[in-house]
Order: C-alpha cells, then structure tokens, then sequence
C-alpha cells in the first residue's frame, strides 16, 4: 500500500451540526471521504483521526498502537488531560502486562453474572429515586433527581463510597472531564479526590467491609495511592458515563415517539434498545486515544512510529458499511458490533454494569411514567459539548 502525505488537515474538535444525536458533519464527512485524516490537536501537535468502524477496531485492538501516555507522540485533549494522564496514570493509560495485572484486580467485580445478581438492588435504587421524583409536583430535572443519582449510588455502594459526599466527587468529576477547565484547575480537582479517597483506604484499613476499597487495601501489595487512583477511576467512570447515557437515551426516545411507542409496546426490547441507543448516541464524544509504536497501514494512510491517533467512535457507530441506515434510531436493530465501550483489551470493565444500570433505568422510567414528555422546548436544552463525556446539563420534563 502506498504511503500517501497529508495535504487535508480536519479542524479538532469540530462543531456539532443540527442534530443533537449526530456526530459533527466533520466527522461524517472523513468517514465518507478520508477515514484516516490529518487533525491539529489544541496545542499544535499533529496526530490521525480515524473514523471508520474497521479501521477504529484496528487500532484498539492491535498492539502496535499503545494506551500508554508517557509514550512520546501520545495524543491528548487539552493540557488539564495531559497533567492527569501523565503525573496520576490508571491502568487505563498503561499497556500489558502492568495494565493486565491491574486489571486483572477488578475484573471479578464486574463479570456479568456478578451484574445480574444486583439486579434486584439496581432495580430497588431506581424506584426509590423515581418515588422521591414524582412525590413532588413535576417539573423536575431528569439528571439531577434521576439520572445522576442512580448510577452514583450503585458506584458507591459496590466500591464502599459513602453516599453522603456524593456532591463532593460529582463537582469534581464534572471539572476533570471538561475539557474547557484549565491544567491546574484538573490537578486540584484531581489531588482533592485523590486525598479523599487515600483518607477513606485507611478508614477502611481499620474498619474493613466486603467492597471493592476494602479488599484492595486487604491484598496488601498497592499503596494508598495506586488504591486511591484505581477507585478514583470507578468512581468518576462509574457514574458519569451512566448518569449522561441514562439522560441522552430518555431525550432521544422523547424525541422519536414512534421507537418510545416500540419500547413501552414491547418492553422486552429494552436490552437490544440499549445496545441500539449506545451505538446511536456514542457519548465518549472526543473518542480515544492510542500513539503507534511502529509505522502501520490504515487506508492509504501509513501512520508513524510516534504519531498520535484519536478513534472517533461515533463515526465508527455510524459507519453504513456495518450498520445500514446509520442515522435512522432503531430499537429493533442488531447493534452488537456498537463500539460505544471501545474495543480490545481496553474495553470498558464496567459495561456489564452500565448496561444493567440502563435497562433498568428506561424501562421503570417509560413503564411507572407513561406521559412523560419534556417541560421545556427542546432548544432550551444544553448539551455538554465541551466535556469528554457528552450529554445534557439538565433535562427538565413532566408527567
């Protein structure tokens, strides 16, 4: 294949278009016309935007390109993300085999059959916040009574978090993932979650219980500190991601009453409706980040030893090869091949929990709230578009 030199450099990030499901018209466009494209990152470095669904499985799956971000070349969003994924790494920012060994750690918390025994818990946390919704007179704000309280509490509750300081790691969970907040301002949020959660390892050092903190400081080989970056890493993960799908699917589905009318018909749809709503919403809307450690082909694009890629996985969702009629939501599509989670080793550990956590989600929403309909038109709504993780600031609705 033939080594071709970039002449076309796409403008990162590029803006959102009409839709607000959509990926940026930018990127739809590269992965019609040039899937591997040239891009200048917000501080000048050059690295390759990669958009189609083949391509993005190749580059998260193949271990030529590595997750390590000390690795010179790697690609990063802004210099707050810099700062944390260089002086505070997780496992998420590390190759095999210390990334595995970590890994490794967590993974029996996380296996589906694990999941599915919560499921009763899950669905009892679910009830309780809709019953605290709906006792008072509507309108109310989806994501603050609902959305971001389920999923915090089921991560705090499996890690050993009190509830309690939930405001406390939401604030600064919200500052780490904007990409506006400036390098200092990350450390600080970052260092200030840090501590707290090094203060509640030795808590849980004297006063063990059967979560996940307690039995990282039981094993006796991680410090404080590799304890406190491994749960901040759930912590944040656990509820942002959830709490944002959770708000984005409810106003995707308010917004087309024929798939809604679908879902509320036939509620047994609900798993394959999530695996639909993840791969048409993609919210990990920067997409994610390797650095080549060896030249490989993408396309006709030779990629360097040293050269930054981003894989946008909302275009690689939307690619028509793999998922005809892409922009079209469909709840009784096979969206199994959705790259939402990433792909390879790196894939997301808390998926199983993620997916658990939504289905029961809509389903008690749409079933227990049959007339629930937005309170305000939908150009009031703001949309998170400057955060790692997109999604709605505030969702108010009626019923």
């Amino acid at each position: 294949m033939t080594t071709t030199e970039p002449t076309d450099t796409l403008t990162f990030p590029a803006p959102r278009g009409g839709c607000p499901f959509a990926p940026p018209p930018a990127y739809t466009e590269a992965l019609e016309q040039r899937p591997v494209s040239r891009i200048t990152l917000w501080d000048g470095s050059p690295a390759w935007l990669v958009t189609r669904h083949e391509d993005v499985r190749t580059v998260m799956g193949d271990r030529r390109f590595s997750a390590d971000a000390a690795k010179p070349g790697f690609p990063f969003f802004s210099g707050g993300r810099r700062e944390l994924a260089v002086q505070n790494p997780t496992f998420i920012r590390m190759d095999d085999p210390e990334h595995a060994r970590l890994r490794r750690m967590l993974t029996g918390d996380f296996i589906i059959k694990r999941v599915e025994a919560m499921r009763p818990e899950i669905q009892g946390i679910v009830d309780d916040f809709l019953d605290t919704m709906t006792g008072h007179h509507p309108p109310a704000d989806l994501v603050a009574e609902f959305a971001l309280p389920v999923p915090s509490l089921v991560i705090c509750l499996l890690l050993g978090v009190p509830y309690a300081d939930h405001a406390f790691f939401q604030e600064r969970s919200a500052l780490l993932l904007d990409n506006r907040v400036p390098a200092a301002e990350v450390t600080r949020a970052r260092d200030e979650l840090a501590s707290y959660l090094v203060e509640l390892a030795a808590r849980k050092a004297k006063e063990p219980d059967d979560r996940i903190i307690s039995r990282l400081v039981d094993r006796g080989d991680l410090n404080r500190a590799e304890i406190a970056g491994m749960s901040l890493l759930l912590l944040v993960a656990g509820h942002e991601t959830t709490a944002n799908m959770t708000a984005l699917s409810t106003l995707a589905l308010l917004r087309d009453p024929v798939q809604l009318a679908r879902l509320r018909a036939e509620p047994e749809l609900v798993k394959g409706a999530v695996e639909e709503l993840l791969r048409f919403l993609s919210i990990v809307q920067s997409g994610t980040t390797r650095v080549a450690t060896e030249p490989v082909q993408l396309g006709d694009r030779l990629v360097g030893a040293g050269e930054g890629v981003v894989c946008m996985l909302a275009t690689a969702n939307r690619d028509s090869s793999v998922f005809p009629d892409p922009d079209r939501l469909d709840l009784g599509r096979d969206a199994r091949r959705q790259v939402a989670f990433g792909f390879g080793v790196h894939q997301c550990l808390g998926q199983p929990l993620a997916r658990v956590e939504l289905q029961i989600a809509l389903e008690t929403l749409f079933r227990r709230l049959p007339e629930l309909r937005l309170a305000v038109p939908v150009e009031e709504i703001r949309f998170r578009n400057d955060s790692v993780v997109y999604g709605v600031e505030s969702l108010p609705v009626s019923w």
